[in-house]
């Protein structure tokens, strides 16, 4: 029988179990599709084929025996190449890093979701280091936008974003420390999730910043998402940031709705003025959730200046040792960056992590009086490839990091996110669905709400099939 690449992950779990279609032939499905797509898109670095079919075909034995299937089985999925896989040198985007030896095991998440029954397909492009968000990696080449082939995924998970929204993958894994799981889902179309900052455990993936990186899910699909992040919930002792919190699974409350929920609209450095699509997708989802009123974020220009200082700090430290060796080998914007990090006055650094902890505590308070927060994800959708400027708020400014204008305040206080795609334009652009530490379940759940009333939707590629 035929197979719908961009099925819900969930309806295609519920086909396997049931007998109606067999693992292999999902995976091998995929296999094919990854083989005339990924040419176009430039999604995978990396396909795990043999391993895939393998485990494929152990699911099928599995169901054929009666045995027990999990959650997700026979769901594909794919990883930004930052995280381990066995038998891979774990990339991060690099030149330097596939000299690495090959991983012996995979990374914590890889693992939870295989222990669902989901089957890993590949490794998936990203910016150098995660140090990007536009998806331009010097090495891999771009990842491109499967909505306009001619447009940036986003970054840094850019395959991520685009292999989920093409059909490459129901499921996949990205980090985000700026932004780097919200821009690609705002730019690609499809739903992302950055949880509290410590839910995920980071246990065997390449770091950026240990300050700010975080791990979580990409999907097309609300219910997939959270199946996903169920999975994956709970302590790891191996990464000292992961909070000793037992899992709280979402699933089962989200159809709960948003009945009672008390919601606004960012304003301030959140502000969409000049920013028409933007503008739109936040007015459309404020209309949808009810949200009558708005409030002010103060300190986000100031939490942004923090995670500036921080994120180059940190990263610049981690990679000195590569600097003074390989500099040649880096990218050189990723490279200048790091070497500019690297000359930092220690004071600065101590001052950013106190301004952090000052915003950090402002924002939450914010949360006394509201239970959700809805702001723009990208200030546009989709810039074209090697675009190096943007015009906001009529100035004309660098683009690389403005696409994190309002992605990045939100990670420096580590809050959880949905970013969720607004159905109706000519490109995608998305959202931030924000709650207060450790409240993922209402990020979701009015996630699910937006996609039910169809106001958040991911739209499958039209302009990809024309190309294919």
């Amino acid at each position: 029988m035929s197979f719908d690449a961009f099925a819900p992950a969930h309806r295609t779990a519920a086909m396997i179990s049931q007998g109606e279609i067999s693992a292999e032939a999902v995976v091998s499905s995929y296999l094919a599709r990854i083989a005339r797509v990924n040419p176009l898109v430039n999604a995978y670095t990396d396909v795990t084929a043999e391993r895939a079919l393998a485990q494929a075909r152990d699911v099928d034995v599995a169901r054929a025996k009666g045995d027990a299937l999990g959650p997700l089985a026979g769901v594909p999925f794919a990883a930004k190449n930052l995280f381990d896989i066995a038998g891979l040198p774990t990339r991060a985007g690099s030149k330097i890093n596939r000299e690495r030896v090959p991983a012996p095991r995979d990374a914590v998440l890889i693992e939870r979701l295989s222990a669902a029954g989901a089957i890993l397909l590949g490794g998936l492009n990203m910016g150098e280091y995660a140090y990007d968000f536009t998806g331009e990696n010097a090495h891999d080449g771009a990842c491109r936008n499967p909505h306009d082939l001619d447009r940036m995924a986003g970054g840094s998970s850019s395959g991520s974003g685009a292999a989920t929204a093409a059909g490459l993958a129901p499921l996949s894994l990205g980090s985000d420390t700026n932004g780097s799981i919200r821009v690609p889902s705002s730019l690609c179309g499809i739903f992302g999730l950055k949880p509290t900052y410590g839910r995920l455990p980071r246990t065997r993936s390449f770091p950026f910043c240990d300050s700010l990186d975080h791990l979580g899910p990409f999907a097309r699909d609300v219910t997939d998402l959270t199946l996903a992040y169920d999975a994956m919930q709970g302590p790891d002792a191996h990464d000292p940031a992961c909070a000793q919190r037992p899992p709280e699974p979402v699933l089962p409350s989200l159809h709960e709705g948003i009945a009672g929920l008390r919601i606004a609209v960012a304003t301030g450095h959140f502000a969409t003025d000049g920013m028409p699509e933007a503008a739109g997708a936040v007015k459309r989802v404020a209309e949808a959730l009810g949200a009558t009123r708005t409030i002010e974020i103060e300190g986000a220009a100031i939490g942004r200046a923090a995670a500036f200082l921080i994120t180059n700090a940190e990263s610049a430290n981690f990679h000195l040792d590569r600097l003074r060796m390989r500099a040649g080998d880096f990218d050189p914007d990723t490279r200048d960056r790091f070497l500019a990090g690297a000359m930092l006055p220690a004071a600065w650094y101590i001052q950013a992590q106190r301004a952090r902890r000052w915003y950090h505590d402002r924002l939450v308070q914010l949360f006394d009086g509201v239970d959700l927060i809805i702001a723009p994800a990208t200030p546009c959708p989709a810039p074209e490839i090697g675009q190096q400027t943007l015009v906001l708020r009529g100035e004309t400014l660098p683009l690389r990091p403005n696409l994190g204008l309002f992605t990045q305040p939100i990670s420096c206080a580590g809050l959880p996110v949905v970013a969720a795609p607004v159905a109706g334009g000519t490109l995608p652009i998305g959202v931030q669905i924000i709650a207060a530490p450790w409240r993922e379940d209402l990020c979701l759940r009015a996630a699910y709400t937006l996609q039910r009333a169809q106001v958040c939707t991911a739209e499958p590629p039209e302009r990809l099939a024309a190309h294919m």
